[in-house]
């Protein structure tokens, strides 16, 4: 078999802001080694409410988050990004789960055919996704994973999911993850002030409590700290998600100190004891 001799990362995720506040120290960080980095996004972020002064000029919350993501891929240094269509489906219970084309409302083959076809058509080494809860239990970052890593295992044979292109098998598949532990303490903590951790954020539509007590173990880590800045221009973009508060202030502070690596589960192949610092090693 030829050996692609240029270096290419796929990342699938759900919504734009993924691509930044989950994983954009990676990307940035492989983009600016000559990596060809690319996304698949599933949805384009329809769901949420969006103060009126960021709304001029765009028809409804999809193109703006649009904008927004293709804002931050030039920040991120991103060859292609590549969106499927879906839409948000909101968090779990609400009534954006029942549209027809919401993503975590549909059928997990037709996802899978869509994330084959573009490993088969841009043959990456390395395909990263979410890790199994999709990091805080988002039905539509559940979906997504499901998709790709079902994806990632069938893109190889000819006889799953046929289409116009020949098979291609990448070499390694990780799933985004991060330590729980501080998790655990705020839970906690939360509990002695009277709070809810089941009713976290600013809807209150996040349970803190599966999410904190879910355990992933961390096979790989990107240290990115040599392109935080670009990690913070690529934030600032989505600003119709705060991203231009989580450069600054007391958060800003904090990412800028511990903020600087990204931790990854290895689900393929079965990871070795030694950690890995770089998510091509061994290719």
């Amino acid at each position: 078999m030829e050996k692609n001799p240029k270096k290419i990362l796929l990342a699938v995720l759900a919504h734009p802001d993924d691509e930044t506040f989950g994983t954009g120290g990676t990307l940035a960080f492989y983009a600016r080694q000559g990596v060809e980095v690319h996304l698949v996004c599933a949805t384009r972020g329809e769901v949420g409410d969006v103060p009126n002064e960021l709304m001029e000029g765009f028809n409804s919350v999809g193109d703006l988050r649009e904008s927004e993501l293709r804002c931050a891929a030039r920040h991120l240094g991103l060859a292609g990004v590549h969106l499927l269509g879906y839409r948000d489906s909101g968090m779990a219970g609400s009534p954006d789960n029942n549209h027809p084309q919401a993503l975590a409302a549909q059928d997990i083959d037709r996802v899978t055919a869509d994330v084959v076809h573009y490993i088969r058509l841009l043959k990456p080494q390395v395909v990263i996704t979410f890790d199994p809860i999709g990091g805080y239990m988002h039905p539509d970052h559940i979906a997504i994973q499901r998709a790709a890593e079902k994806a990632f295992y069938a893109a190889g044979d000819p006889n799953q999911y046929p289409d116009d292109l020949p098979p291609y098998q990448p070499k390694k598949l990780y799933f985004n993850t991060f330590p729980r532990g501080f998790l655990r303490i705020a839970v906690r903590w939360m509990r002695l002030t009277g709070k809810d951790p089941h009713k976290f954020g600013r809807n209150h539509d996040i349970d803190l409590v599966p999410v904190a007590e879910a355990r992933f173990p961390v096979n790989a880590v990107v240290d990115y700290r040599r392109v935080l800045e670009i990690k913070n221009e690529a934030s600032a973009c989505h600003a119709s998600q705060g991203g231009s508060r989580i450069t600054t202030g007391v958060m800003g502070w904090i990412r800028k100190w511990f903020g600087i690596s990204d931790q990854y589960m290895r689900a393929y192949p079965p990871p070795g004891k030694r950690r890995e610092k770089d998510l091509f090693d061994g290719i």
